[in-house]
């Protein structure tokens, strides 16, 4: 487990030991409150709350909930009743209650308060102080996040929930401060409706990072395309892309088809998940469907799937051997030429060559000469037939870094033209082969942040960075920490539906 996320949950589930002359005081030995479950027990019977909270505490996100509303009591004992000082028993325990617990200034009453509040202002207030706290920790320190599809399997799985580790790559200060909490940028209940205002917005700012991303990483980030957004088919298809297939006129004017096309700042765009293939300063280059970085083969530790043409004697696979293969992506099969389409990884592969009913397994990959296109111009990044790549073939291509002083021609200008432009908010035009950047004439720029590469494990079904291009710095949001808990949704609730043996690991 990454070691701030072990940290913060060490904290958390120890906290009772940080206010072991509390216990004391209450009436309690000191040591029952270093026994870790038995001290919540205890905690529960000094702070006198419901016993029924006990068994809240174990559950996700519940838990940690308890647990603030319990600081909060706590301090109560104390008789601290004022904002700013619950907000210290929520925040930092470890400091604060060792203060209530030694300092002779301060008295615990037994068994409660002698200065009480009503028990629905108790309730009010310990819920706003578990929202801010919450939504702190949710901003600077960790998220949760759900898998939603299959790009990266199978080092992250459909139904996979997990935490964000938003502290080891430097924790990001929220550009979009006044928001509804909880939710990243449309309103509960509603489809469209903005969950933040934009009045006010701040500038990038990242706190000091614990390690710097390296090279294939699994990395949680803003979808650099997110900017622009088509309500009718939100992250499903980009709005850049809908403009190239259907023309910008139609897309901004046919509402029943496109709904409402709206902006998003950079911390309220949807959340992806892929692995940083490349870092700033390297060179990327895919061939035969494999990367290569600055020239080197790539050798990581994630389960790399591609597509395979499986041809059978005529017999089909049996559902047994697909599931004993930890196939998950549906086939494809065709009786008439007894051939399925696969997604495999690379055991699964070997294991199915020793199958008897396999006559042969092609993989599926396109060809450097296989230029494909859409409506005659290249749907892949950087849209532009000077670059004719594909999936399989792409590249090569420089990954700008911070202080790059780029060398600008009419024909590289497509690779750059939204880095200068979107990411580092400038003017730029194109004339009669020349280029002007805030109305001056150059052929370069000074790159003014660090760029990355993203790509999902599953090749040949991951939308990522070969579909959109170059995703910078302020655009990380962190890396996945933990899965907690990893459910099948094809499954029913008592035939496999929790995959037990997923449960609790650390991607990588």
């Amino acid at each position: 487990m990454d070691s701030v996320m072990l940290t913060f949950l060490i904290i958390k589930w120890f906290t009772p030991a940080f206010a072991f002359k509390i216990f004391e005081n209450a009436g309690h030995k000191w040591l029952e409150s270093l026994i870790p479950i038995y001290n919540y027990y205890v905690w529960i019977k000094i702070t006198q709350r419901p016993m029924w909270w006990f068994a809240i505490l174990i559950l996700p996100f519940m838990g940690f909930f308890m647990m603030f509303l319990l600081e909060v009591a706590t301090a109560k004992t104390y008789g601290k009743f004022k904002l700013w000082q619950e907000a210290l028993a929520v925040v930092v325990p470890f400091i604060y209650f060792p203060y209530l617990g030694f300092s002779n200034k301060e008295k615990y009453y037994n068994p409660r308060p002698v200065f009480k509040k009503t028990t629905v202002r108790e309730w009010v207030d310990a819920i706003i102080f578990a929202v801010v706290a919450v939504s702190i920790l949710r901003m600077y320190m960790f998220e949760a996040y759900t898998i939603p599809t299959s790009s990266m399997e199978k080092s992250l799985l459909v139904g996979d929930y997990l935490f964000v580790d938003k502290m080891k790559y430097g924790s990001r200060s929220p550009m979009t401060p006044l928001s509804f909490p909880f939710v990243q940028h449309t309103l509960p209940l509603t489809k469209t409706k903005k969950s933040y205002m934009e009045c006010v917005q701040l500038k990038y700012h990242r706190y000091p990072a614990l390690a710097k991303i390296k090279n294939f990483t699994p990395i949680v980030f803003n979808y650099p395309e997110g900017d622009t957004v088509s309500t009718a088919f939100q992250s499903n298809a980009s709005y850049y892309s809908l403009v190239r297939k259907y023309g910008y006129k139609r897309v901004n004017t046919d509402k029943q088809n496109f709904g409402e096309i709206i902006t998003r700042p950079v911390d309220k765009r949807e959340t992806y998940i892929k692995r940083c293939i490349g870092i700033p300063g390297d060179t990327l280059q895919v061939i035969d469907g494999h990367v290569y970085i600055n020239g080197i083969k790539e050798n990581h530790k994630g389960k790399l799937q591609f597509t395979y043409l499986v041809k059978t004697n005529g017999t089909p696979l049996r559902r047994s051997v697909i599931e004993n293969l930890d196939i998950t992506e549906t086939p494809i099969y065709n009786p008439a030429s007894s051939e399925y389409v696969l997604i495999l990884t690379e055991d699964s592969y070997k294991a199915l060559l020793t199958n008897p009913i396999v006559e042969s397994i092609t993989p599926v990959l396109h060809k450097a000469s296989d230029y494909e296109k859409e409506n005659c111009i290249s749907y892949l990044f950087p849209y532009d037939n000077n670059y004719r790549w594909n999936i399989d073939e792409y590249g090569p291509l420089y990954i700008p870094k911070k202080g790059d002083v780029l060398k600008l021609t009419p024909t590289n200008i497509c690779l750059y033209k939204r880095l200068i432009e979107t990411y580092e908010n400038n003017d730029i035009k194109i004339d009669n082969g020349k280029i002007y950047i805030n109305g001056e004439e150059t052929d370069n720029y000074t790159v003014k942040m660090d760029y990355y590469w993203m790509m999902g494990d599953n090749r040949h079904n991951s939308a990522d960075s070969r579909f959109w291009g170059f995703v910078p710095e302020d655009h990380i949001v962190g890396t996945p920490a933990i899965v907690w808990l990893s459910l099948n949704k094809e499954k029913s609730l008592f035939n496999g539906k929790i995959r037990w043996n997923k449960m609790f690991r650390i991607p990588r």
